[in-house]
């Protein structure tokens, strides 16, 4: 692409998309809300409660309405006694995961030290691999 035209797509931006994505994905907690939701096949709130370390009901609560909000996942109220709300991600939301999986890759290859007890680097698969009895 000639210097030329890249002027003139750079003219007709409105925002970067590298920071626009960061602002959809960039807060404390969404990441792993995200991490959780498509490596773990977590969808209820307690189980997001007790598995993100740190994160609190009002944060979680806030982090579940933003992302709701940018279509990255949807509320799914059941009725019942109890009620039961589950969260399921969206085309959008799942459309996130290369760059989820392109961040874990790079901090398992290049930090290794600060990722792992053994300070070994390791592959996506080995990390994430689900147990065999569950394939």
């Amino acid at each position: 692409m000639k210097e030329e035209e890249c002027k003139v797509l750079l003219s007709a931006m409105k925002a970067c998309p590298i920071d626009n994505t960061f602002k959809i994905i960039g807060k404390k907690f969404t990441v792993h809300i995200l991490r959780n939701m498509t490596k773990l096949d977590q969808c209820r709130f307690n189980q997001f409660l007790d598995s993100i370390e740190g994160i609190t009901p009002k944060t979680l609560s806030t982090r579940l309405r933003e992302m709701e909000k940018n279509g990255i996942i949807e509320k799914r109220v059941y009725t019942g006694t109890p009620i039961k709300i589950e969260y399921a991600i969206t085309k959008k939301g799942l459309a996130l995961s290369p760059i989820l999986e392109a961040m874990a890759k790079f901090s398992m290859q290049y930090c290794a030290k600060e990722v792992f007890k053994d300070g070994k680097p390791r592959i996506l698969k080995e990390v994430y691999a689900k147990p065999a009895d569950a394939i």
